[in-house]
């Protein structure tokens, strides 16, 4: 889709339909407060220096692991094992994050992108759809 610039695209075949949308990327912005300017001090006829701007505080957009099929998300290989990822781990494209069942199938996802977990979205357990976030890396 981004290599040619689609924002929808839509298939329908045999009564199966997909459609795919891509959301809209949201610009981070920053705000700078203004600089005061000085006031003289009383008696004095050159003004003081005004403070430094603050500086703009940068945030850094998530990257976002979504759902590539419809199924149940776990977060772990079984319910006695500890989860594939947690929040402050890295991972890299190849690490498995979590596994999705769809029709008895154990599917492993891969993060697809490197980083850090910043966020859990996905509850374990509990239905995904196609496209949901799973996870936000930093």
């Amino acid at each position: 889709m981004k290599k040619h610039d689609l924002s929808v695209f839509e298939i329908e075949k045999e009564g199966y339909r997909l459609k795919l949308e891509k959301r809209p990327s949201v610009q981070p912005s920053t705000v700078v407060p203004p600089a005061v300017p000085a006031q003289p001090k009383a008696g004095s006829t050159t003004p003081e220096p005004a403070p430094p701007a603050a500086k703009a505080i940068e945030t850094v957009p998530l990257k976002e692991i979504v759902s590539p099929m419809v199924g149940t998300f776990y977060r772990s290989a079984s319910p006695d094992s500890a989860p594939f990822v947690d929040v402050g781990k890295s991972v890299t494209e190849d690490a498995v994050v979590c596994i999705i069942e769809a029709m008895k199938v154990m599917n492993e996802i891969k993060a697809e992108t490197s980083g850090i977990i910043a966020e859990v979205v996905a509850e374990n357990g509990k239905p995904v759809q196609f496209g949901q976030v799973l996870f936000r890396v930093r």
